[in-house]
């Protein structure tokens, strides 16, 4: 009986010993707790963010009194000029190489063959010598004589003509000289090269177009405006344009055309010429922009 109580209590010990650590930690939580301060938990409530708001306001405060209003709108020439043969002959010279290109107002920019031609300009001065012969051979019937055939009256000289053919031959002389001209083509203003539409050895038409020049000294914005913005667009009115190209560019412009009609989406089709400017082409996108006048 004594040996059974002597082992329980050193099952005892060993048990106690085991706890010892989880006792000690426990402790030592229980500690640290008791030393942190305590806080009391704030609800958190939303706020608004004014970060945006303050500059925006701010941005406000700085706009002008004075108001504008922009319209986009397309830069165009004012003229295209086609550049068209008169005769029907093949293209032996073509001064044009690329779009773009620019001329200059009277310069060689095509020849047409001209062998066609100077042969029956040869055939007409043969034709107009004969008729000369049959002139003088007419008047000099009556009765005048090689030296003085001057001196033959207006009238009779006149009919010598007629019936000579003299005129007829003279007269188409002139038109084979005249078509002669025409085979040498010049540009009838400086500019720019477009719509190429023939080449070197190409066939040339009358009326048809062998390229175009676009004038870049005269261009215009064109562009819509709302109907009730009309009464700013007056004839003469002051506007600047700007070019998507260079945004820090304005272009002062003066409007020269108000279409009388407003279409079915109440829009009003206004043109303002440009004053030249290297960096102003036809078909750039602009806004243009104008400034009422203070009330």
């Amino acid at each position: 009986m004594k040996n059974r109580n002597i082992q329980l209590r050193h099952e005892a010990r060993r048990r106690h010993a085991a706890c010892r650590p989880f006792l000690a930690f426990a402790l030592l939580l229980s500690l640290l707790t008791a030393c942190r301060p305590k806080t009391e938990v704030q609800p958190v409530t939303p706020q608004r963010d004014t970060l945006d708001a303050k500059p925006a306001k701010a941005a406000a405060q700085q706009q002008p009194l004075n108001y504008q209003t922009a319209n986009k709108g397309k830069i165009e020439a004012v003229s295209e000029i086609p550049v068209c043969s008169r005769l029907a002959e093949q293209i032996v010279m073509f001064g044009i190489e690329r779009t773009g290109q620019y001329v200059k107002k009277g310069q060689v920019v095509a020849r047409l063959s001209d062998a066609a031609l100077r042969e029956k300009i040869l055939l007409s001065k043969a034709k107009l010598e004969k008729a000369e012969f049959q002139y003088e051979a007419i008047l000099m019937g009556q009765g005048y004589k090689h030296g003085h055939l001057d001196d033959a009256p207006d009238n009779l000289k006149k009919v010598a003509r007629i019936n000579s053919g003299y005129n007829v031959a003279k007269a188409e002389l002139q038109e084979l000289q005249l078509q002669l001209s025409y085979c040498t083509v010049v540009a009838p203003v400086s500019g720019y090269v477009l719509k190429i539409q023939n080449t070197l050895y190409g066939a040339a038409k009358p009326g048809e177009a062998l390229f175009s020049i676009v004038d870049i000294d005269h261009l215009k914005v064109s562009f819509d405006v709302l109907e009730n913005e009309l009464a700013k667009y007056e004839m003469g009115a002051k506007v600047e344009a700007t070019t998507v190209a260079y945004p820090g560019e304005q272009h002062p412009a003066t409007i020269s055309a108000v279409s009388p009609v407003i279409d079915e989406n109440g829009m009003i089709h206004v043109e303002a010429t440009l004053a030249p400017h290297p960096h102003l082409l036809p078909g750039m996108t602009a806004f243009v922009t104008i400034e009422p006048v203070r009330q």
